[in-house]
């Protein structure tokens, strides 16, 4: 079993769910050095298409409704084939998704390139882009793990975090129901974030000294992800075929 196989267990989740924020975090991160602008939550973007619509900025409010949209639709593209996958009980299922998020990190090095070039049209594009790769990306992990983790933005793991840190430190008297912390899951939520933070880490550096080249490595993570479910969902294929 793999992390993206069918057969799920705990700690596949957790194992894929660390990759994946650690690849959320490099290309939130490289895509701020490339764009300008944080492509992972949706909160920001939201509060952003008000304040510029009350300034009457039109075009700025236009990215970020097609950015909310796609981020949208990302997610909706994982669940439809998360789903037809596994009503044709393919192996490959939680790592479909993942293999078209590969293909498009890499359109992103190209987009990216091309906005270097100083084509206008490329920058918002890349953005839209990087918003349905977060999207796609939040709802694979989100749906293996029946929404337990979160891999593309911190705000609920960090609240997640803080309640589980409140429980650590309150100290119980005389009662018969004392408060006790989730040890294994403050251990989850801290991984999380370590992830997230170090691929930051990893992609700012990357942008920032080699370029849209950091791409690359990020899409053959999420390629060495998949291909074991994928490589035996073909093999069945060929049997089926004759």
């Amino acid at each position: 079993m793999t992390w993206t196989d069918l057969e799920r267990s705990t700690q596949a989740n957790i194992g894929l769910g660390s990759a994946l924020a650690f690849v959320a975090g490099a290309t939130n991160a490289g895509g701020f050095l490339a764009v300008g602008t944080y492509t992972s939550h949706m909160t920001g973007v939201v509060s952003s298409v008000a304040d510029y619509l009350v300034l009457g900025q039109w075009s700025v409010v236009l990215i970020g409704v097609c950015s909310l949209g796609a981020f949208l639709a990302g997610a909706m593209t994982t669940a439809w084939m998360v789903n037809w996958s596994l009503q044709r009980k393919l192996r490959s299922a939680f790592g479909r998704p993942l293999l078209l998020e590969a293909i498009l990190l890499l359109c992103f090095g190209v987009f990216g390139s091309a906005a270097e070039a100083k084509f206008w049209f490329f920058e918002p594009l890349t953005i839209v882009l990087l918003c349905y790769l977060m999207g796609l990306q939040n709802a694979v992990v989100t749906k293996i793990s029946k929404a337990e983790i979160r891999t593309t933005h911190l705000t609920g793991l960090v609240t997640d975090l803080g309640i589980e840190l409140g429980k650590l430190v309150y100290i119980n008297g005389h009662t018969d129901t004392p408060v006790r912390a989730n040890r294994e899951r403050l251990r989850l939520q801290l991984r999380m974030v370590a992830c997230f933070f170090g691929g930051a880490l990893v992609g700012a550096m990357g942008f920032k000294w080699v370029g849209y080249s950091t791409t690359v490595p990020l899409a053959l993570i999420l390629m060495a992800l998949v291909w074991r479910p994928l490589w035996a969902d073909y093999m069945a294929w060929r049997a089926r075929q004759g």
